[in-house]
Formats: structure tokens, sequence, C-alpha cells
């Protein structure tokens, strides 16, 4: 049985087992050993001003989620996705999809007019994202500085 839900502060430590899990193989290699960086990472993402978590249970057990905020500028508001991930054991099964059109249900409710996200070109999630109605931004860039 599925259930949408808006996570709080109380998932906390399952939402961070679960992006360990989803982040930590092919093609992601994310080292999250350091379980403090982790649970510190994840109350970032979901503890925004605006924050808006989202989460999918299947049998009791949180197995997606969505980490954003809703912001506003000049064009309107919008929520920006930080971070969403599916366990492992249900990627490929359709599950994501049904997760992403159940956020946007949501935040057409809340009037949220578009979803903004950043993910990498060579992973499958650029994919995902495609097929879910996301499009490049052509003049959107994202820049780094290192040092």
């Amino acid at each position: 049985m599925e259930k949408f839900v808006i996570l709080d502060q109380s998932y906390l430590n399952e939402m961070a087992a679960l992006y360990k899990s989803a982040f930590k193989g092919e093609p992601w290699n994310d080292d999250w050993s350091d379980e403090n960086q982790l649970l510190e990472y994840v109350k970032e993402k979901a503890g925004g001003f605006h924050a808006i978590n989202y989460g999918l249970l299947v049998d009791e057990k949180l197995v997606a989620i969505s980490l954003g905020q809703i912001t506003h500028w000049w064009e309107g508001t919008n929520y920006v996705l930080d971070e969403l991930c599916v366990s492992p054991d249900y990627q490929g099964s359709g599950l994501g999809s049904r997760f992403m059109k159940l956020i946007e249900e949501d935040l057409k409710g809340r009037n949220v007019h578009g979803i903004f996200l950043q993910t990498d070109l060579d992973k499958p999630a650029y994919k995902f994202y495609q097929k879910n109605g996301f499009k490049d931004l052509a003049k959107h860039v994202s820049l780094f500085k290192g040092f």
C-alpha cells in the first residue's frame, strides 16, 4: 500500500538512510560513511525556511523522498527540488514517476507554478526528469569554483 506524506523532522534518520542507500552505488558512488555529515546534509536540505519535504511510504516504509523548498521569484512561485531519490529496490518500477505526479498535484494546490532542479547530464536522473516533462533551460548554467 502506497501512502504519500509530508515529511517532518521525525523522519530525519529515515530520510538520511534512504538517501545514503540511493546514492551509494552506481552511477553516483557517493561516500556517506560519515554519518554525522550525512545527517547534517539532510537537515540542511529538509530544514529551509519554506521547506516542503515529500515522502512515499510502501507498507509503512519510506521508499522515496523529495527535499525542497518554495521560492518566491518575480516570475512566480516555484518549488526548488534539492534532492529526490527512490530506494534502489523500487528504481525502474514506475514508482518515481508516480511520486513526481503526486508532488506536482500537491504543489499546484499550493499555487506553485513550477519545479526547478539541477542534475548531471551523464546520470540516469537526467533522462528520468526529461521523461517526466522537465526541459533544459536554454539560458541557465550552473557554476562552481573550488578552492
